[in-house]
């Protein structure tokens, strides 16, 4: 599903599958687009959890199904999208994050930092590329490319972005494309 080139859109192509000791995670590339631009500074690796894709089964530890999805501010007690803390450690809460909305049966499906081999039950954690499976997540890195896209979207949406957590974002979406 390619981005349609409207609004702001964080695109994720997947790309392959990683392998430690049994565990699996899904690795993909990612752009941060502004009405079909992208934007230089913003891209990176997205992880996920393993495949394939499913929305019908609330708590099924795999990622979500590719398709489309729009934005809303994170309201919970770990993550937040307004408020979040800022720590270079990962245990410290609230972290930064965003949530996907029409998920089917799927809830809390959020964009957030990773650390270690995979911080995620379905959500999409950012870093830098990760040359193979033995290789963490950077936790600061993680973070600091969650706080990069939440502060580019604000900046996008100007007045527009929501003043309260638990929001949906008008013209924002996550494009997720394959299911290797």
């Amino acid at each position: 599903m390619p981005i349609v080139g409207t609004g702001w859109e964080l695109h994720i192509i997947r790309q392959n599958i990683q392998q430690r000791r049994g565990r699996i995670r899904t690795i993909g590339d990612y752009q941060i687009y502004h009405n079909g631009i992208p934007q230089t500074n913003l891209k990176g690796t997205a992880v996920e959890a393993k495949g394939p894709g499913d929305n019908n089964v609330a708590g099924n530890g795999r990622r979500v199904e590719a398709a489309r999805y729009p934005l809303a501010t994170q309201a919970g007690s770990h993550y937040l999208t307004i408020g979040y803390l800022i720590s270079n450690d990962c245990d410290q809460t609230p972290k930064p994050g965003l949530e996907l909305l029409q998920t089917r049966n799927r809830r809390e499906i959020l964009v957030h930092p990773g650390h270690g081999f995979l911080a995620s039950v379905g959500c999409i954690n950012l870093t830098s590329a990760l040359a193979s499976g033995n290789t963490d997540i950077p936790f600061v890195d993680s973070r600091d490319r969650v706080i990069a896209a939440i502060t580019d979207l604000q900046t996008f949406a100007g007045g527009a972005f929501p003043h309260h957590n638990g929001q949906p974002i008008d013209n924002a979406w996550v494009v997720i494309d394959g299911e290797p």
